[in-house]
């Protein structure tokens, strides 16, 4: 097979390398009870924007599958979720509440600059409550592991198999 030595992807289509939870079955165990725990108290719909937003940022085509299909389940419009991927631009489709949890987790996501801006995190404090912040930050660390196992491991969608 063919390596891009850019990214370190081969040219062709991509199988599962491991199931990781079937080796792992006591991190898989701790992972979703982190994942109820973080949850804890948002709103089910925002919740599933920011699992959808940080797993188009880490390119986990598993997560973004599983979590578009569970923000239809939730009622989630078919129009917010295709501009997601450009929300900035979009951002009448979004509340304010949600654009600013929105661009916490693009900042949490990609720390490219080492950390997470002030003004991203006074924008996300000023919507939320501290405990209902607390909750948002572990919501999306917990995306960023689950996207990390996906990624990782290149689990399938479930939609393509």
């Amino acid at each position: 097979m063919t390596t891009n030595t850019t990214t370190g992807q081969g040219a062709g289509t991509h199988g599962p390398r491991l199931n990781w939870s079937e080796h792992a079955p006591e991190v898989m165990k701790a992972m979703i009870r982190l994942e109820t725990a973080a949850r804890k108290g948002l709103d089910p719909a925002l919740v599933e924007l920011v699992k959808i937003r940080a797993s188009q940022l880490n390119h986990c085509a598993y997560c973004i599958d599983m979590h578009i299909t569970d923000a239809r389940k939730a009622g989630e419009t078919e129009q917010r979720i295709y501009f997601l991927n450009a929300w900035e631009e979009a951002a009448e489709a979004y509340t304010e509440k949600e654009q600013a949890a929105l661009a916490l987790t693009e900042a949490v996501t990609v720390l490219t600059d080492g950390f997470v801006p002030d003004a991203v995190y006074a924008r996300a404090a000023a919507h939320f409550e501290d405990a209902e912040l607390a909750q948002l930050i572990a919501l999306i660390t917990t995306i960023n592991a689950w996207n990390r196992f996906g990624v990782t491991c290149r689990l399938t969608p479930e939609s393509l198999k």
